[in-house]
């Protein structure tokens, strides 16, 4: 007879348990919003002047690579029917990696800005860094409490200039429910960035910042659906932005929208 082992067996898997393990994973973000603000600029302005719903498509494959870094590809599109000159309006892909560091989270990339039809005075290139830290130590909680953030981009090819972000973000878990309240800030530094110039010609300064909240709803949950089969949520989102800096380009919005979202 083999001998006994001196470990207990493994536990049975949790009811609804189960998800994927793999070392791929795929998200996929649909999303309609009465305005697409980026970087606390409007993308694009409607010429018959009316707040036209934007689809939102983003869409990211990950690979698990244990400790090492997490390579990722990632495309968003934004989408207007009404856009006279190209329903497609941005395309962005990125490619790019996430590394857990504990307490730090660390994610660089490359993204390519493309713009159908609007390529002679739109597209660009950029490469960037986000530097967030899990603060749950500091607060000696399970879960994080601000998550502090810093993203620093730079653009390298219309606009050879540099963009910073710094921010928080803090969740309010209802797990009864299957619902999670996400409130968020942030504000912008832009440094010799052509891109964010007003009625002058300066481009340095604080540029604007956002509040936000992001309510996610469980489809698991409310359908008793199990996580081996991906994870489905309702999303809706609410922002404010607004500009800091007067010489620097930026719009007062208050916007959002909903969607849908699955991860596997």
């Amino acid at each position: 007879d083999a001998p006994e082992s001196v470990y207990a067996p493994p536990a049975p898997p949790e009811e609804g348990s189960g998800g994927n393990e793999g070392g791929v994973h795929y998200d996929l973000t649909a999303r309609f919003l009465n305005r697409y603000l980026f970087r606390g600029i409007m993308r694009f302005r409607n010429q018959q002047g009316r707040n036209n719903l934007n689809l939102q498509l983003d869409g990211t494959l990950s690979f698990d690579t244990g400790r090492y870094p997490h390579p990722f590809v990632e495309a968003f599109v934004n989408v207007d029917d009404d856009d006279s000159v190209s329903r497609f309006q941005e395309v962005r892909p990125t490619v790019g990696a996430n590394w857990d560091l504990k307490p730090m989270l660390l994610s660089a990339g490359y993204i390519d800005y493309l713009f159908p039809e609007r390529e002679k005075t739109n597209d660009t290139q950029e490469i960037y860094l986000r530097t967030a830290f899990d603060d749950s130590r500091l607060w000696n909680t399970s879960d994080p409490v601000l998550t502090p953030y810093l993203y620093t981009a730079y653009d390298f090819e219309r606009y050879n200039g540099w963009y910073f972000e710094s921010g928080i973000s803090h969740d309010i878990p209802f797990e009864d429910y299957g619902l999670n309240l996400r409130f968020l800030a942030d504000v912008a530094l832009v440094v010799s960035n052509p891109l964010f110039r007003g009625s002058t010609t300066r481009d340095t300064g604080f540029q604007h910042y956002d509040v936000g909240m992001e309510a996610t709803y469980s489809l698991n949950h409310a359908l008793a659906l199990s996580k081996r089969f991906g994870e489905f949520d309702l999303v809706g989102y609410l922002y404010y932005s607004s500009g800091i800096d007067p010489h620097l380009r930026a719009d007062s919005q208050l916007w959002g929208g909903a969607g849908i979202s699955f991860s596997y």
